[in-house]
């Protein structure tokens, strides 16, 4: 085991010792059966009168009554960075809990949202959320953005390109803190509204239709160079976009979905138990707005095993996602890339948008437990990811190459009836690291 460790490393270019130590608990942990694990935490855990308590209840007065939990949490972050590509970002982000019909025949639905401006007149904001109505009867998915913005683009695939030099800066929240050489800086706004409204059908399936708008204007490519032709630039969105006859300044993808989900995930903020399948046919015709025909196809799929029947908060969680160009052609913006699924959560450690293809996998596992024994206020994770993603003109295909990151963070449980963490997490990657700060758990 340790030696696949180290050999995962060097491919990563990092020297750690301590990461390899904690991706080997990750790997042996998967080797563990249930009755083993259980058995090993009986000495560190406290059995009696050890229930799991938040932030509060370390400010509590001794002998005081913990008060009735309420129907509602709200959680509001802070957000400042500064970078070459936004300058001095300022605003503020968080969540919100709550529950549309009693707790005991409703799970709890949560909004997340930020909004923030930078010293380069670039304005970020979104909404995203998930919401089950009274008694679970329907499920809605949004994700609502507007952005003013600057991002950089690699090309299609994941090997695209190969030439960037680590660097010594993190990445903050999956944003480009450095122009890095093999980057190609874009300008864009950038609108999107997807919506989904499902029905439950049968416990925990529920099956729906969405509209989904992406709106991308006043594009961009900071490189591009086409009137000097001594110092002639080409970018690879121009490229995508001549080959597939889209407009290079402002292009449209709106369509239709069909929807089916089963979710049988006991929280939806911070799952201990449960399945969550998610599978979306996505129809783009021109008669909607969209520039080309084109239809995809996304499938999700997560899972949470519990390692201890007296601490559920240990446990070992999957997730793994696809998404698939089926027919037509899309812009080059709006195809599917890593750190750009609903939550924008995947691909720890690498710059959102990092890697991007007409098709996508990708996978993560990550070790969740609690490192104070009794209050199990403070957590930690260790995590391990990959993602492939196609290139179809030059013949990449999926799992042709595969970028793998490894990481761990820490939790603070702030509200334990809706189980909201504050997070911490730093990742490691092919030449990339990134820390991120948010208020909700990855997956």
């Amino acid at each position: 085991m340790v030696s696949i460790n180290i050999l995962i490393l060097n491919t990563l270019n990092i020297n750690f010792t301590g990461i390899i130590i904690l991706l080997s608990l990750i790997i042996l942990s998967g080797n563990i059966s249930y009755g083993q694990v259980n058995d090993s935490i009986k000495n560190t855990e406290l059995t009696k009168n050890c229930e799991q308590q938040d932030i509060k209840d370390l400010f509590r007065k001794k002998g005081k009554l913990p008060k009735p939990p309420k129907k509602t949490m709200l959680l509001i972050l802070p957000n400042v960075s500064s970078n070459p590509s936004n300058g001095f970002l300022l605003g503020v982000g968080g969540s919100v809990g709550w529950y549309f019909g009693s707790s005991e025949t409703t799970r709890v639905s949560s909004v997340g949202f930020s909004a923030a401006f930078t010293t380069k007149n670039q304005f970020l904001a979104f909404s995203k959320s998930n919401v089950y109505t009274a008694d679970d009867k329907f499920f809605l998915q949004g994700d609502w953005r507007f952005y003013i913005y600057s991002a950089p683009t690699w090309g299609l695939g994941t090997n695209a390109p190969d030439t960037i030099t680590p660097s010594n800066i993190l990445a903050w929240q999956g944003a480009d803190l450095k122009k890095t050489d093999g980057t190609y800086p874009m300008l864009y706004d950038f609108i999107k509204f997807h919506e989904i409204v499902n029905y439950k059908i049968a416990e925990y399936l529920y099956a729906g239709l969405g509209y989904h708008l992406d709106y991308y204007n006043k594009i961009s490519d900071e490189l591009l160079n086409l009137d000097d032709t001594s110092s002639l630039q080409l970018t690879p969105h121009y490229l995508y976009s001549k080959s597939k006859d889209f407009n290079t300044t402002t292009y449209m993808l709106s369509g239709l979905s069909l929807n089916a989900v089963y979710d049988s995930r006991d929280n939806l903020m911070n799952p201990y138990k449960g399945y969550y399948v998610n599978m979306n046919y996505r129809y783009n015709p021109t008669f909607l707005g969209s520039d080309q025909n084109s239809s995809s196809l996304w499938l999700e799929f997560r899972t949470y095993v519990p390692l201890s029947k007296k601490t559920p908060r240990h446990l070992i969680a999957f997730w793994s996602y696809g998404n698939f160009l089926l027919t037509g052609n899309q812009p080059y913006l709006t195809l599917m890339a890593s750190g750009e699924d609903q939550k924008g959560r995947s691909g720890r450690p690498y710059v959102a948008g990092r890697y991007r293809g007409e098709d996508v996998i990708y996978g993560e596992v990550e070790y969740r437990f609690p490192i104070s024994s009794c209050s199990r206020i403070l957590g930690g994770v260790l995590f391990v990811n990959a993602t492939t993603a196609s290139n179809r003109s030059t013949d990449v295909n999926l799992f042709n190459y595969i970028r793998p990151g490894v990481g761990f963070g820490f939790r603070f449980m702030i509200n334990k009836h809706f189980r909201t963490n504050i997070n911490f997490d730093l990742g490691f990657g092919y030449k990339s690291k990134g820390f991120y700060f948010y208020g909700t758990e990855t997956f």
